[in-house]
């Protein structure tokens, strides 16, 4: 098969999630002899044709000159004029919004576009509500113009066809286990084994993390409380007034997996606040690394983590869940059940299997 994937920051990744898909997916298919090609922006700092096989094709992306969101839409439309325009099998599209306009309006050509939509752009709090409108306006015509859909979440496969009406392949997002922990790597932070609680996320409104703040602060528990992210935003600089002094550590943005991997390793737990998306990859790699997790109870999070998880609604539920007695008498079994998880589901070889099957159920189609 020649395969085309497009939307996202390039590879190799040095951005975020889709990125991470895009390179594990793309090396997995070339490995199984298959040609692939991801398109990556013009600022991207691999300038090499190859890529461990997968071959890079580079479009502009203009922010200097429309701002960041415009040049998403630009990017996006440039890659699919391309892609369409040559012999590519399948071109898959990872996101939807940015990708939308440009799948409503490119010509396909008789190429299959298969859509990845990642989660529900629309429901994002930091948006107006013109804009919310706007995301979901896009969303509903993107589904309608794409020739078939990929779900990472039963949630978002549940969504699609009570909204829309429409079918789409459940193949979850991937992770990779983690290397041998470094207990070492905590003392750069002033942690101590088991002795901290911590989360791994944007500094964003749908991550419920004043919830988490102030459940943490209420439960009075003698241990500190690490955010890791970006905090150099209007919403960080808010939240790190509201709780000065409160034993919360805002550390930004760490980008070393390994260091990341121990963090969750060797913390007394792993709160996790993701509310809006599918599967989350912060939420799989806690699940990779060991962590005992108490997660945002929602359809997204509980379709992967199922009951091995601690769920909270409120910030109520996290003082009443940190204060439990016997709150650590079900983390084996829950870590235990978490690894098989990732194992049976969300490792990488498991993923590029699903894809490279879907495709060719689609060709066969055609």
């Amino acid at each position: 098969m020649k395969i085309a994937i497009l939307g996202t920051r390039g590879i190799p990744n040095n951005y975020g999630g889709f990125e991470q898909c895009a390179e594990y997916l793309s090396i997995g298919l070339v490995k199984k002899g298959h040609s692939v090609t991801v398109y990556s922006p013009s600022f991207h700092p691999f300038n090499e044709n190859f890529y461990k096989g997968v071959q890079i094709t580079k479009k502009s992306s203009p922010q200097n000159i429309f701002g960041k969101s415009a040049s998403n839409f630009i990017y996006d439309y440039l890659c699919l004029k391309d892609a369409t325009k040559k012999d590519f099998d399948i071109i898959l599209q990872l996101g939807l919004i940015t990708s939308a306009l440009s799948i409503i309006f490119c010509k396909h050509r008789g190429k299959t576009i298969v859509t990845n939509i990642d989660g529900l752009e629309w429901k994002r709090s930091k948006w107006n509500r013109l804009v919310q409108k706007l995301t979901r306006l896009l969303e509903k015509y993107g589904v309608k113009y794409s020739d078939y859909l990929i779900a990472d979440n039963l949630a978002i496969k549940d969504y699609l066809f009570k909204e829309y009406n429409v079918d789409s392949r459940k193949i979850e997002y991937g992770t990779i286990p983690i290397a041998k922990p470094d207990i070492s790597l905590l003392q750069k932070y002033n942690m101590s084994k088991g002795n901290y609680i911590v989360t791994i996320a944007r500094l964003e409104p749908e991550n419920n993390l004043e919830m988490i703040c102030d459940g943490y602060i209420n439960s009075k528990i003698k241990m500190p409380y690490y955010i890791i992210g970006n905090h150099l935003t209007d919403y960080g600089d808010f939240l790190k007034d509201k709780y000065r002094g409160y034993g919360i550590k805002f550390l930004g943005g760490i980008y070393d997996k390994k260091c990341l991997d121990s963090i969750r390793y060797y913390s007394f737990c792993y709160i996790h606040g993701h509310s809006v998306g599918g599967t989350n990859p912060a939420l799989l790699e806690a699940m990779a690394a060991k962590a005992f997790i108490i997660a945002h109870k929602n359809r997204f999070n509980r379709s992967v983590i199922n009951d091995d998880a601690f769920y909270f609604n409120s910030a109520f539920d996290i003082t009443k869940i940190l204060k439990r007695k016997n709150l650590l008498l079900h983390k084996n079994k829950f870590i235990d059940n978490n690894c098989k998880k990732i194992d049976q589901l969300y490792s990488w070889r498991v993923v590029v299997d699903k894809y490279e099957q879907y495709f060719l159920e689609i060709l066969n189609k055609k």
